[in-house]
């Protein structure tokens, strides 16, 4: 099974990336399954029900999501409504929506998208950890099991993400990080299978602070005193994400690489034998 995840989406510069390419990439590169994360869809706060429509025109199965999961209070009944559509498993129990759901692909396979968000530096939600490891158990690949169980996780610390790494090793076939919306060189597979990326980084405009307007960003690190909300960059975006290739006998990882297209940062592409 080949999967792509792609990393935050900041604003329309990231929006309009993945729309442009996600299309073109199902059919070349024979993707079965792929994840985007869209907290920042939204003018870089939250999503609406059109973008999440727009995104699923495109090629996307699932959209994930984050600290901004809620910045648009209007996606709540949409979240609710459609499976497709995730926030953090550990977020208070009433939240409304969803942070685990099982999807079938094309071709029948049945694949699980857990999404997860970090404590360290972030909000002080229920243990990640915890609300992963009840999912695991039920949902590890294998035969007759699910053809791939795929973890974003959402944090801010490093050593909290490489933790959820290890902690769902040989029970998930992918677990990457989002949230910090830079890309990590660290993409690899575990000891026990699994496929690991701390941070895909984001979809957007890298002529920006992390995706934000570079004016606006530099003040609020220079003064002392609230400044107006920041706004996206609105330059070309780089579409980046983690690809994922699975043994079909286990669920597991057979190969992985960072995935970086268009816009300012140097482009990375995976390597098919076929």
């Amino acid at each position: 099974m080949r999967i792509l995840f792609c990393g935050d989406l900041v604003g329309r510069s990231g929006r309009d990336v993945v729309v442009e390419h996600l299309p073109r990439l199902r059919e070349e590169w024979k993707l079965d399954f792929v994840v985007v994360n869209g907290e920042n869809a939204a003018h870089g706060f939250g999503i609406t029900e059109k973008i999440c429509e727009s995104l699923f025109q495109a090629g996307a199965d699932c959209i994930t999501g984050g600290n901004h999961s809620w910045d648009k209070p209007d996606i709540a009944p949409y979240m609710v409504s459609d499976r497709r559509m995730l926030r953090p498993i550990n977020f208070p129990d009433g939240t409304p929506g969803r942070g685990a759901a099982e999807f079938t692909t094309g071709n029948g396979a049945k694949v699980k998208v857990i999404n997860v968000m970090c404590r360290l530096f972030m909000e002080l939600l229920d243990d990640p950890f915890k609300a992963v490891e009840q999912e695991l158990p039920i949902i590890a690949p294998k035969p007759g099991g699910y053809a791939a169980v795929i973890v974003d996780v959402h944090g801010e610390a490093t050593s909290e993400k490489m933790a959820m790494g290890h902690l769902a090793d040989g029970k998930a076939s992918l677990v990457v990080g989002s949230h910090t919306h830079v890309p990590t060189g660290d993409a690899h597979i575990l000891e026990h299978g699994t496929g690991y990326q701390t941070d895909a980084g984001m979809c957007g405009d890298y002529n920006s602070v992390i995706g934000m307007e570079k004016t606006g960003s530099l003040q609020r690190f220079r003064r002392r005193f609230p400044s107006p909300r920041l706004s996206p960059a609105e330059g070309e975006g780089t579409l980046c994400g983690t690809f994922l290739e699975t043994d079909d006998a286990t669920g597991l990882a057979k190969a992985i690489s960072p995935v970086r297209i268009g816009g300012r940062l140097q482009e990375q592409l995976p390597q098919f034998d076929d």
